[in-house]
């Protein structure tokens, strides 16, 4: 029997994900994290992009978050998410919609337009697309 430890996973909003895990990943700002049970404990900050859960039944939850904060103790993971959505619930449509909004208003370069933002937007919308094509390549296996 695999080791598992407990995993919540928490927006503003809600909560998204509680209950045990085998393995955990998440998009950590210094590249994707991976954790199994008895990890070293570690704080960091997260940016937009996919928490994966593998269940100890097998099952795997895609969860889109837009950054916030992973911590991770011995036998409990916390992912404190600024937004989470579940991959099933991401809108395909919108995320390409914003995909392009972002693209176009970097590419006119306008002076009144915050790059910053604009950048942000493409990196989200980028990310909630990826959280869906896994998502949909997940279920064709």
């Amino acid at each position: 029997m695999a080791m598992t430890f407990h995993v919540d996973i928490v927006s503003a909003e809600e909560e998204i994900y509680s209950g045990k895990a085998e393995m955990l990943f998440a998009p950590a700002v210094m590249g994707e994290v991976g954790v199994l049970a008895h990890h070293t404990p570690l704080l960091t900050s997260l940016k937009p992009g996919e928490v994966r859960v593998k269940t100890p039944e097998g099952e795997e939850h895609f969860i889109y978050v837009s950054g916030g904060m992973l911590e991770i103790q011995p036998h409990v993971v916390t992912v404190l998410a600024d937004t989470a959505i579940r991959a099933a619930d991401l809108d395909e449509a919108a995320a390409l919609e914003a995909k392009e909004r972002a693209e176009k208003a970097l590419a006119e370069r306008k002076a009144d337009i915050d790059y910053a933002l604009a950048e942000a937007e493409l990196a989200e919308a980028i990310a909630q697309l990826q959280a869906i094509q896994r998502l949909k390549q997940a279920r064709r296996h």
